[in-house]
This record gives C-alpha cells, sequence and structure tokens, in this order.
C-alpha cells in the first residue's frame, strides 16, 4: 500500500470522523456525568467498536450483511431502539429534577458537582455504551465496505490492507472522541451549571432519539 493511499485515506477518515454523530454525543454527554475519563472511555469504546466492523468487512462479512436485507434491517433497527432508549433515558431522568450528588474532575478547582438524578457511567459501562453505539450503527460497515477498497491499491481488497486501514480509521476515532473529551472536560464548570447542563442533556436527549427514529424510519 503506498504512503499517498494512506495519507489519503487518513485525511477521509478524520474529516469523515469530525462530522457529529451519535459517538460523539455519547461522549459529550458521558464526559459531562462523568468527567474527562468517562468521556475518554466512551471515545475508546466507539473505535473498538470501528476496528470491529473494519475486521468483519476484511473477511466479507458486512458486505454480506448489506445484501442480507433481513440481517441488515435488524442491525439498523437494534441500533435505532438503543439510541432512542438512550435519549428516553436522559429525558426521564432529567425531568426527576437534579439535586446534591459526588463530584467528577474537571473545572479549574479540580472537582465539579454532578446533579444526584444524573447517572454516571462509570468506565466499563461508557466503555461499553461507545462500542454498542458503534457496533449497531450498520453505516460504520458500509463505509468499509463502499469506501474502503477506493484506496487500496489496485482495488486488491486483501486482508491485510483492509485491516491496515482499519486500525487507523480506529485510532483516528480514538484521537479525535479524545480530543472531543479533553476539551468538554476543560469546559466542566461552565458545563455543570444548571441551566446549561440541562438544556444541553435535553438537547443531546433529543438527538438521540432523532437520530434513532431517522434510522429506523430508513430501516422500513
Amino acid at each position: 500500500m503506498t504512503t499517498t493511499a494512506l495519507v489519503s485515506f487518513s485525511v477521509f477518515a478524520l474529516l469523515v470522523t469530525m462530522a457529529p454523530g451519535p459517538d460523539t454525543l455519547l461522549v459529550l454527554r458521558n464526559c459531562m456525568r462523568g468527567g474527562r475519563f468517562t468521556g475518554m472511555a466512551t471515545a475508546f469504546g466507539a473505535a473498538t467498536g470501528s476496528l470491529a466492523w473494519a475486521l468483519t468487512a476484511a473477511v466479507g462479512l458486512a458486505a454480506v450483511l448489506q445484501r442480507w436485507d433481513v440481517a441488515f434491517t435488524a442491525i439498523r433497527l437494534a441500533g435505532a431502539a438503543y439510541l432512542i432508549f438512550l435519549g428516553i433515558q436522559s429525558l426521564w431522568v432529567h425531568r426527576r429534577g437534579a439535586g446534591g450528588g459526588p463530584e467528577v474532575p474537571g473545572g479549574p478547582t479540580g472537582t465539579v458537582p454532578v446533579p444526584a438524578a444524573a447517572p454516571v457511567p462509570n468506565s466499563r459501562q461508557a466503555f461499553r455504551q461507545g462500542l454498542l453505539s458503534c457496533l449497531l450503527n450498520p453505516k460504520v460497515g458500509i463505509f468499509f465496505v463502499a469506501v474502503v477498497p477506493q484506496f487500496l491499491p489496485n482495488g486488491d481488497s486483501t486482508l491485510s490492507a483492509t485491516l491496515t486501514l482499519g486500525i487507523i480509521d480506529a485510532v483516528i476515532a480514538a484521537l479525535w472522541l479524545t480530543l472531543v473529551a479533553v476539551f468538554a472536560a476543560g469546559m466542566m464548570t461552565w458545563l455543570r451549571r444548571p441551566r446549561v447542563n440541562t438544556a444541553l442533556e435535553r438537547t443531546a436527549a433529543g438527538v438521540l432519539v432523532a437520530l434513532g427514529i431517522g434510522t429506523a424510519a430508513e430501516a422500513v
């Protein structure tokens, strides 16, 4: 594989990763709830899911799923249901109201309070949320099936070449989403203000629900 192909794919993957989507929203939401490391765990979960899709594409499973309408639709509906669940969960939590809660790393004083009503995911839960968000998004699989071959030398869809590009994409996703988490953590004091936090939580929840409904509508 040529250096030009690697650089071109890296730039393209970065632009795709930077586009806001469910993974970015989850990183921001979990960062607001649990701090920098919770957001980073979500980011690494999403990157791992991307790498898993790259592996399935390399062995041809993603292409099979794309052609097999029933399985493809089932994955899309499962992903839609998961996004809607996360969104409704957030809306329900904030409807109950917020009170005093634990503190998480962030802000100039080192810690900021988290409303008691907001569930604070641990690193394992955050990682799992990021992983499932990506695994249940078949558009990631389509990306590897439809786009990655364009960067392979002479259209040679070899296992090693596809995995190489998959690793590059996963690393880029991990780095970018980690930067999002770090940036959000740096603004934690402002983000933790009751009105700002409530507005952001409700917005993120609404967008997650909308994305889920949109994905479900496309699948039927």
